[in-house]
C-alpha cells in the first residue's frame, strides 16, 4: 500500500506524471510517456515557483505554455487537458500549506497566462511556415523552365501537407484550389467551399477595414494583409481564423492570383473567451466584477459631450452581523439574492451592477438624462431591499446604506468617481443607514482631509509637530492666576495649525491618542517644573492636563504619572488630570479605580465640561473627583446684564452642591468682565476665558501671574 509523496520533490514529480499521462495520447512525438514526463518536469518545477512567488510574473506562465509548443504539443487538446490538470492538481500539489484562496486565484491567472504563452508560441510557428509556403510559391513561379516540375512537385507536397488551410483564387474572387487542411476547416466539403467567390465569405464581426484591404490588394495596390476574421460553416457554426492573403504576380509583375493562409483559432478564441469572463465576473454571484466595472466606468467617463453618469456604491448593513452569527454559507447566499435582486434594477441600455468586493455592490447607469436616472435607480435599489431574504427558515431584513456620485463625463476619472462614492455612502451609513445620501465635494475635501491627517499623525508625533499653549485659570476672588490648562496644537506642514477639535477625535480612533497624551503630560509637567524654578517667589502654579476616555482605560497611566512626577521632582499636588462628564457617565468601579488611585496621591480630577451630559448628580459622590469645570454653555447668557436669571439659578445651584461636596469649581468660556463679576458673586472659585487671555506660550503666563503680584 503506497501514501501520498511526501517531500514537495516527490509532489512535484507526481504533478508531472500527471501532466504526462494527460497530454501523451494527443502529441506528436517520438517520446515515449516517461520520456516526455521528463520533459514537463522542469515546467511543471517553474509552475510551482510561481504559484508561491511572492508576486505574481505571468512571464513564466507564458514561457511554460510557449515550451509546450516547442516539445511538439501544439494540439488544442493539449493545452485544454494542460489547463484542466494545471486547476486541479497545481495546487493540491505544489501549494503546499498556503492559503488555497489566494493560491487558486492566483492558479486560475497561471492558466491564461500559459493560454497566452501557447497561443503566442504557436502562431509564431504558424507564420514561420505561412512565410515558408510563400518562398516556395514565389520560387516555384521563379524556377527555370528545366526546373518547373520539380519545383511543382515541391509546392504540392507544401500544399498537401501544410498544417493550416491554403487556398488560391483569381483576382475576380474565384476559388481555383484548396488544400485538405482548409476542407477540413469548413466540414469536408470541396463543393459548398469553391461554391462562393471570396467577397461573399463574410460574418456580422467582420472588422470593417477588411472590405478595403481586399480591394486594395486585387487592384495591386497593396502585396498582403493579415486579419483576424470569422466564416461561417455549413452547420452555421463559426470559425475564427488568423487570416494573411498575398498577392501573386506573374513574370512582368502583374497581379494574377491572391493566397490565403488561414490558421483555425476557434478553440484558442473559446478559450479566451472563457478565461477572460472568469476574470471579468465575480465567482459567487455571477456579476461582473471589479476589474469589468472599471472597464465600464473609464469608458463612461470618457464618452463624448453631453453624455453624463450616475453612480450608486451600495454597502449592506449589518452584513458582519449575519456572517458572525448565521456562518459564512449563510452570507454567501444572502449575497447571492442581493444580487439578484439588484440585477433585476439595473435592465435598461446603459445601466450595469457590479459586486467588488465582500458587500459591497455598485451599480451604473450613463446617458444624458442621469441626474433623473441615477435617482431612480437608487429608489429601486431600496424597493428591492425591502423584501426579507429566507434563509434556513429565517427571514433576514436587507438594509443597505448608497452614496450616489452624478455628473458630466470627462471631468474626473474612475479612482475619484469611486472615492467619492464610498465617502458618501460612509455619510449615510453614519446617519444611520438604510438611506442614501448624494455626493457633496465640501463632505468629499473634508473626508479626504481628516483621511490624510489620520494617517500623518503618527509620523507628526516623531518629526515634533505638536506643541503646546497655556491657557491660564485666574482666581475670582483675587484676580491671581492660579494656574493653567494646556493645550496641544499641531503645527501641519500643510494646513497649519491645528486645533484640538481637527485631530484629537481621530488620535482617539486610531489609538495614537495614549502616546500623544503621554508626551502632553511630559511636556506640561516639565513647563510646570520649570516655573517653578525660574518664579520660586511667585508661588506653584498648578498644571491642568486633559485626558480621554481611550487613556482612562490604558493600564500605564497610574505608572506613566507616577513616573513622570517623580522625573520632574514635583508634588503630586501641582498636577490636575481633566476627565469630560461623558467618560464618567455610567463607569464601574474597574474604571475608576486608576483615577481613585491618582487622587489618593494627591493628583486632582477635574469633571471637565460638567453640565453637558446626563449623569445622575447624586454620582458624584462616589466620583474621586475634587473640582467642577462648568461647560461654557452656561455662562453665554451672563454677557448681557442682566443675567438670564434661569442661568443664575443654576450655575447658582451647582455651585452650592459642589461646595457642599467639597469640591471646587471652575468656569470656563469667560469672555466679559460682567460674567466674571457675576461668576465671583455665586461662588466660584476659578475661572478661564479670554477675557483673562487666550492660549498662549508659556512665557506669557508666569509675566500675567507677576503682573497680579505687583498689580
Amino acid at each position: 500500500m503506497t501514501g501520498e509523496p511526501d517531500g514537495p520533490e516527490d509532489r512535484l514529480r507526481r504533478f508531472a506524471t500527471i501532466w504526462s499521462r494527460a497530454v501523451f495520447p494527443v502529441t506528436s512525438t517520438s517520446l515515449t510517456r516517461p520520456e516526455l514526463e521528463q520533459q514537463l518536469l522542469p515546467l511543471a518545477r517553474r509552475l510551482s515557483d510561481t504559484l508561491k512567488a511572492r508576486s505574481f510574473d505571468a512571464t513564466e506562465g507564458q514561457a511554460v505554455g510557449a515550451a509546450l509548443v516547442a516539445a511538439h504539443c501544439t494540439d488544442p487538446e493539449a493545452l485544454s487537458r494542460t489547463l484542466d490538470c494545471v486547476d486541479a492538481y497545481l495546487v493540491l500539489y505544489c501549494g503546499e500549506d498556503g492559503p488555497q484562496e489566494a493560491l487558486r486565484t492566483r492558479s486560475a491567472r497561471l492558466q491564461h497566462a500559459m493560454a497566452a504563452g501557447f497561443a503566442g508560441a504557436l502562431r509564431e510557428r504558424t507564420l514561420a511556415e505561412q512565410e515558408a509556403i510563400s518562398q516556395a510559391t514565389l520560387n516555384a513561379r521563379s524556377a527555370v523552365a528545366e526546373a518547373l516540375h520539380a519545383s511543382e512537385a515541391r509546392f504540392r507536397a507544401v500544399f498537401e501537407g501544410a498544417a493550416i488551410g491554403i487556398g488560391i483564387a483569381d483576382l475576380e474572387g474565384n476559388i481555383l484550389q484548396v488544400n485538405g487542411a482548409l476542407l477540413r476547416m469548413f466540414g469536408g466539403c470541396e463543393q459548398v467551399v469553391r461554391g462562393r467567390k471570396v467577397p461573399e465569405w463574410t460574418h456580422p464581426e467582420d472588422a470593417p477595414q477588411i472590405r478595403r484591404l481586399y480591394k486594395e490588394l486585387v487592384h495591386g495596390e497593396r502585396e498582403h494583409y493579415h486579419v483576424e476574421k470569422a466564416f461561417y460553416r455549413p452547420d452555421g457554426t463559426a470559425l475564427w481564423t488568423n487570416l494573411t492573403v498575398s498577392l501573386l504576380r506573374d513574370a512582368d509583375g502583374q497581379p494574377q492570383y491572391q493566397l490565403a493562409l488561414m490558421e483555425d483559432t476557434t478553440e484558442r478564441r473559446l478559450l479566451n473567451l472563457r478565461l477572460r469572463y472568469e476574470a471579468t465576473h465575480d465567482a459567487l454571484t455571477g456579476l461582473p466584477n471589479r476589474t469589468l466595472f472599471f472597464e465600464r466606468l473609464e469608458k463612461a467617463l470618457s464618452a463624448g459631450k453631453d453624455q453624463r453618469f450616475g453612480l450608486c456604491y451600495l454597502d449592506l448593513d449589518g452584513f458582519k452581523t449575519i456572517n458572525d452569527s448565521l456562518g459564512h454559507a449563510a452570507g454567501d447566499r444572502l449575497l447571492v439574492e442581493v444580487a439578484d435582486r439588484l440585477q433585476s434594477c439595473a435592465t435598461a441600455p446603459g445601466e450595469m451592477v457590479a459586486r467588488l468586493g465582500g458587500d459591497e455592490f455598485v451599480a451604473l447607469t450613463t446617458g444624458p438624462d442621469t441626474e433623473r436616472e441615477v435617482d431612480a435607480l437608487a429608489d429601486r435599489i431600496m424597493n428591492a431591499l425591502v423584501t426579507p431574504v429566507r434563509i434556513d427558515g429565517r427571514e433576514l431584513t436587507v438594509r443597505g446604506s448608497i452614496g450616489i456620485v452624478e455628473g458630466p463625463a470627462g471631468e474626473r476619472g474612475p479612482a475619484e468617481v469611486l472615492r467619492s462614492a464610498d465617502i458618501t455612502m460612509y455619510r449615510a451609513k453614519s446617519a444611520g443607514g438604510n438611506r442614501f445620501e448624494l455626493a457633496d465635494p465640501e463632505a468629499d475635501a473634508r473626508a479626504i482631509t481628516r483621511h490624510g491627517l489620520t494617517t500623518a499623525l503618527p509620523a507628526a508625533l516623531d518629526r515634533g509637530e505638536f506643541f503646546i499653549e497655556y491657557q491660564p485659570l485666574v482666581h475670582l476672588g483675587d484676580g491671581s492666576v492660579h494656574g493653567a490648562e494646556a493645550l496641544v496644537r499641531w503645527l501641519h506642514p500643510q494646513h497649519g495649525v491645528l486645533g484640538p477639535d481637527r485631530f484629537i477625535p481621530l488620535a482617539e480612533h486610531t489609538g495614537l491618542i495614549v502616546p500623544l497624551g503621554r508626551w502632553v503630560l511630559e511636556q506640561s509637567v516639565r513647563q510646570a517644573r520649570q516655573w517653578q524654578e525660574r518664579h520660586a517667589d511667585a508661588g506653584p502654579l498648578r498644571i491642568n492636563v486633559n485626558l480621554s476616555p481611550c487613556q482612562l482605560t490604558h493600564p500605564g497611566l497610574v505608572q506613566d504619572t507616577v513616573d513622570i512626577l517623580e522625573r520632574e521632582g514635583l508634588d503630586a499636588d501641582v498636577l490636575c488630570l481633566e476627565v469630560t462628564e461623558s467618560a464618567l457617565i455610567g463607569a464601574d468601579d474597574d474604571l475608576l479605580k486608576p483615577l481613585r488611585r491618582l487622587a489618593e496621591m494627591g493628583v486632582d480630577i477635574a469633571l471637565d465640561d460638567f453640565g453637558t451630559g446626563y449623569s445622575n448628580l447624586a454620582n458624584l459622590r462616589r466620583l474621586p473627583v475634587s473640582i467642577l469645570k462648568l461647560d461654557r454653555s452656561f455662562t453665554q447668557g451672563m454677557q448681557q446684564f442682566p443675567a438670564d436669571p434661569v442661568d443664575l439659578k443654576i450655575v447658582e445651584g451647582i455651585v452650592s452642591l459642589a461646595h457642599s461636596l467639597d469640591l471646587a469649581v471652575t468656569v470656563e468660556g469667560v469672555e466679559t468682565g460682567a460674567q466674571a463679576e457675576q461668576l465671583r458673586i455665586l461662588g466660584c472659585d476659578t475661572a478661564q476665558g479670554w477675557y483673562y487671555a487666550r492660549p498662549g506660550p508659556p512665557e506669557r503666563l508666569h509675566e500675567l501671574a507677576l503682573v497680579d503680584a505687583t498689580g
